[in-house]
């Protein structure tokens, strides 16, 4: 949807990178705008912009013009799905906070419109990071997962039945957290030892919160208490090793732990997702299954030569050649100078974003 500046929100979304005659843009595509985002683009004098259809809170957007028409897109992007999920599960964690019980249909309902034709989403769901807005965390991550967990899945091989019970498992793998008091939730010190032994209750909350339902197989119970389990045995509830810990449980782990690190949190700043497979891979190392790491991997790593990205430090380069052992950190020509440069070797650089694919 094409805005004028003078009428943007803060909450609305980048669908493009702003220029203002500069080589690199002065606000990335896919920011969440603020206030200070808006003021930016006036001083620039930038007249309007691209932005989603649905705004960070999940509410739908129409542009007035000047003949008094409303402007809407045709087709309803990925990330209007996805926002408009979150907006709906966030009514229902809502509900459980309140002691409105648990309802496995309507969990259902939000996550299969987010499902259909996923592997073809595929750029969109690793893009999700963009949207990550830390007072709204709590609801997106849930939704994140189980989409993420959704796509990995498939990835593996898993069948449409499976891969619909893992996505479920994913998502309500915190329903839980609506029985920790929300003080915890919102705080953004560091918590003590007695507060974090409360929090990672959440994992047997969820487990309770479950009705009876044909829609919910046992594997997908156990795999909602076990989604914090780690394969070397320093997960948690139990403390379950790698041959104790369900498959489906392996796949959320990853999910959950991958969403967390790349999102905005009260605490810590998001990640590219680029950086965040890296130390998944390599400094988490024995934790996860390395299979899934691998589902993950591929649905990230989609570039081939002469696709364009964006490297850390802002500066747009093109991929020159990809070494699969270091996939994420490919042979690369910086676009403004032209200059070669090896990623493996600049270990203080990497990607933050494909922009255009080959």
């Amino acid at each position: 949807m094409n805005i004028s500046v003078d009428r943007l929100n803060a909450g609305c979304i980048l669908t493009e990178d702003v220029f203002s005659m500069t080589n690199r843009p002065i606000i990335t595509s896919k920011t969440v705008l603020t206030d200070e985002h808006i003021n930016l683009l006036k001083v620039f004098q930038v007249k309007k912009v691209e932005i989603e259809n649905t705004q960070i809170d999940g509410n739908l957007l129409s542009e007035l013009t000047e003949a008094n028409q409303f402007i809407e897109d045709d087709e309803e992007s990925f990330f209007d799905k996805f926002l408009y999920g979150v907006s709906q599960y966030k009514k229902e964690f809502r509900s459980w906070q309140s002691g409105v019980p648990l309802s496995i249909p309507a969990v259902r309902a939000i996550l299969l419109p987010l499902l259909e034709d996923l592997e073809q989403y595929s750029k969109e769901v690793f893009s999700l990071y963009h949207l990550s807005n830390k007072r709204e965390y709590i609801y997106q991550h849930s939704v994140a997962v189980g989409v993420i967990s959704a796509l990995i899945a498939q990835k593996m091989g898993y069948n449409k039945g499976e891969t619909i019970q893992i996505a479920m498992a994913g998502c309500l793998s915190d329903a839980g957290m609506s029985k920790i008091p929300p003080g915890l939730l919102t705080k953004e010190e560091p918590l003590t030892e007695e507060e974090f032994a409360e929090v990672k209750r959440h994992t047997s909350y969820s487990l309770k919160m479950l009705p009876e339902h044909s829609l919910l197989k046992k594997e997908t119970r156990l795999a909602i208490l076990q989604h914090h389990e780690r394969l070397d045995g320093s997960g948690y509830p139990l403390g379950n090793a790698d041959n104790k810990i369900h498959p489906y449980a392996k796949i959320i782990a990853v999910s959950d732990t991958f969403h967390a690190m790349t999102s905005q949190r009260l605490y810590r700043s998001k990640q590219s997702p680029f950086k965040v497979l890296e130390k998944l891979q390599q400094d988490y190392f024995g934790k996860f299954d390395h299979v899934v790491l691998q589902a993950l991997s591929n649905s990230i790593i989609q570039y081939t030569i002469g696709s364009t990205i964006r490297l850390s430090n802002g500066h747009r380069a093109e991929v020159v050649f990809v070494e699969g052992r270091s996939a994420t950190r490919p042979l690369v020509k910086i676009l403004e100078d032209e200059a070669l440069m090896d990623l493996e070797k600049n270990r203080h650089l990497y990607i933050e974003e494909v922009l255009q694919y080959s």
